[in-house]
C-alpha cells in the first residue's frame, strides 16, 4: 500500500492517462484501418469505372515498381485465365452477382469488384487482402503511434505538475524541520495553496499552546529556583556553624549533610543559568576575550582536577575577541569542562584547545574518560539526562546549558567518542561565529584590526 499522497496522486493520475491513452489509441487504430479499407474499396471502384467506360484490356501487365502479388487485376469474367498475370488463378465465375465481395482464389483471399457493362459483358476489378490490410494496418499504426507516444509524455508531465503542486508542502516540512526545539514561531501563509491553510492554522495554534507551556515551564524553574536559593545557602551556614559543636561520630553524617547542600546549591545555580539561557530576553552583547574567560574557568576548575589526580592542560589558547554575554560563555566553559572532569577516572587527563580557523573561534575539549554508547548520544543534551550508566554526582544540566548558550550564539556543537588502540574518550567540540573580532596568535605583540 502507498502512503505517500504524493505517490497514490500520481499512480492514480497515471492509471488514467494509461486507460485513456489505450482507449484513444484503440479507437484511432480501427477508425484509421475502416478508414484505409474504405479508401481502397474506393479505388477499387474508380478503376472499376474506368475499365467499364474505356475499355481497359485485362493484358495491359504490371507497372514498374508494382510487385505481381500486389497489382489490380482487371479481368473478363469468359475469360478462363489472365494469361499475361502469370498468376494462373483459378477463373471466377460468370455469374458472380455486381458489387463489392471477399473471395477466396487460390491459396490467398481477394477483394473483388463485379461490374457489367451496357453492352451486358462483365469485368471483375480486385486486388488480394493481404495487401491491402498491410497498407492498412500501416496506416493505422502510424495513426496510433503519436498517442502511444504521448502516454510517457503525460505522465511525466503529471510527475512535474504533481511535484510542482506540492512544492509548498515540501517547503513547509523543510522548515519546520530546520527549527530549533525553541523555534516556535507561527508558519508564513504566504505561496501556501488554499486547501492547506486550514492545516497550517492547526500548526500555528498548537504551536502558540506549546509556546505558552513552555513559557509556563520557564517561569516555575526560575521562579522556584529563586526561592530555594535562601534556604538552601541558609542550610549552608547552618552546617557550617555545626562544626564546632557537632561530637565526632556526628562528623561523618555533618559531611553528608554538606555534600548533599552543595549538590542541592549546584543545581539550583544550573536550574537559574538555564532558565536565563531559555528566557526570551538576549543578554547585552560585549566584547569578551574568550581566553581571559576560559582561563579563568580552568584556574577555578583546576582544584577539582588535582583532586582526582587528573592532568587538565591547554593545548593551544589562542588570543579572540567576541560580541558575546561573558556570563553565557563562563557557564559553556565551565559546564563542558566540568562534565569532562566528572566522568574521567582518576590519573587521567583533560585536553583543552582553543583557536580559530576562518570566520569561527574553535573550541574543543578531549578527556581520557570512558565514552558514551552511540545509542545515548543523541539524548545527551536533553535536560537532567545523565546516561544510564552515570557514577559521578551531578545534575544532568550541563551539556543542555551548553547546547542552549551555543544556539543562542548561533553556533553549532558536537560531541563524538574517540576511538583509538591506545585510549578511549570523548571529544566536544564547539564552533562560535564570530561577527567582530580581534586575533592574534601567542607570537604576535599586537592584535590584527577589528573587523566585521
Amino acid at each position: 500500500m502507498i502512503r505517500s499522497l504524493r505517490g497514490r496522486l500520481f499512480l492514480g493520475l497515471a492509471v488514467v492517462v494509461v486507460l485513456a491513452g489505450m482507449g484513444a489509441g484503440a479507437l484511432v487504430y480501427l477508425w484509421s484501418y475502416d478508414e484505409a479499407i474504405e479508401l481502397q474499396d474506393a479505388i477499387l471502384q474508380q478503376v472499376g469505372a474506368l475499365a467499364v467506360r474505356d475499355r481497359l484490356r485485362p493484358d495491359i501487365g504490371v507497372p514498374a515498381g508494382v510487385e505481381a502479388e500486389d497489382q489490380v487485376l482487371i479481368e473478363e469474367l469468359e475469360t478462363v485465365s489472365d494469361p499475361q498475370s502469370k498468376l494462373h488463378l483459378p477463373m471466377l465465375a460468370a455469374n458472380l452477382p455486381n458489387g463489392l465481395q471477399t473471395l477466396s482464389r487460390g491459396d490467398s483471399q481477394w477483394r473483388v469488384l463485379v461490374l457489367t457493362r451496357s453492352d451486358g459483358s462483365r469485368i471483375a476489378v480486385s486486388q488480394r487482402t493481404s495487401y491491402r490490410d498491410e497498407i492498412a494496418h500501416g496506416d493505422a499504426l502510424r495513426a496510433f503511434l503519436p498517442i502511444a507516444a504521448l502516454i510517457p509524455c503525460l505522465m511525466i508531465l503529471v510527475a512535474v505538475v504533481i511535484a510542482h503542486s506540492f512544492r509548498p508542502v515540501a517547503k513547509l516540512a523543510t522548515q519546520l524541520n530546520v527549527r530549533t526545539s525553541d523555534h516556535l514561531a507561527k508558519l508564513p501563509l504566504d505561496g501556501i495553496p488554499q486547501e492547506m491553510r486550514p492545516f497550517v492554522w492547526s500548526i500555528n495554534g498548537l504551536l502558540d499552546r506549546i509556546g505558552m507551556m513552555f513559557e509556563q515551564q520557564r517561569r516555575f524553574v526560575a521562579d522556584a529556583a529563586h526561592e530555594l536559593r535562601t534556604p538552601i545557602t541558609a542550610l549552608s551556614l547552618h552546617a557550617q556553624n555545626l562544626d564546632l559543636s557537632v561530637t565526632p561520630k556526628g562528623l561523618e553524617r555533618l559531611a553528608m549533610l554538606k555534600t548533599s547542600i552543595r549538590r542541592a546549591g549546584h543545581l539550583l545555580e544550573q536550574l537559574l543559568v538555564l532558565a536565563r539561557q531559555e528566557s526570551d530576553s538576549i543578554p547585552r552583547a560585549l566584547r569578551t576575550e574568550l581566553d581571559s574567560v576560559l582561563k579563568e574557568v580552568v584556574a577555578d576548575l583546576l582544584p577539582q582536577a588535582q583532586a582526582k589526580s587528573i592532568d587538565l592542560g591547554c593545548e593551544r589558547i589562542e588570543k579572540i575577541e567576541i560580541l558575546a554575554d561573558p556570563t553565557a560563555l563562563n557557564a559553556l566553559f565551565r559546564n563542558v569542562v566540568d562534565n569532562a572532569l566528572r566522568y574521567t577516572p582518576e590519573g587521567g587527563r583533560v585536553d583543552i584547545n582553543l583557536s580559530r580557523e576562518g570566520n569561527h573561534a574553535i573550541f574543543r575539549v578531549e578527556d581520557t574518560g570512558p565514552g558514551i554508547s552511540n545509542g545515548e548520544l543523541a539524548r545527551i543534551f536533553e535536560p537532567f539526562y545523565r546516561g544510564t550508566h552515570a557514577k559521578e554526582e551531578g545534575s544532568g544540566l550541563g551539556l543542555s546549558i551548553v547546547r542552549r548558550t551555543v544556539d543562542n550564539l548561533s553556533g553549532t556543537i558536537t560531541v563524538e567518542n574517540i576511538v583509538a588502540t591506545d585510549r578511549t574518550g570523548l571529544r566536544v567540540t564547539v564552533l562560535l561565529p564570530l561577527k567582530r573580532t580581534a586575533f592574534c596568535t601567542r607570537s604576535s605583540r599586537k592584535p590584527s584590526v577589528i573587523q566585521d
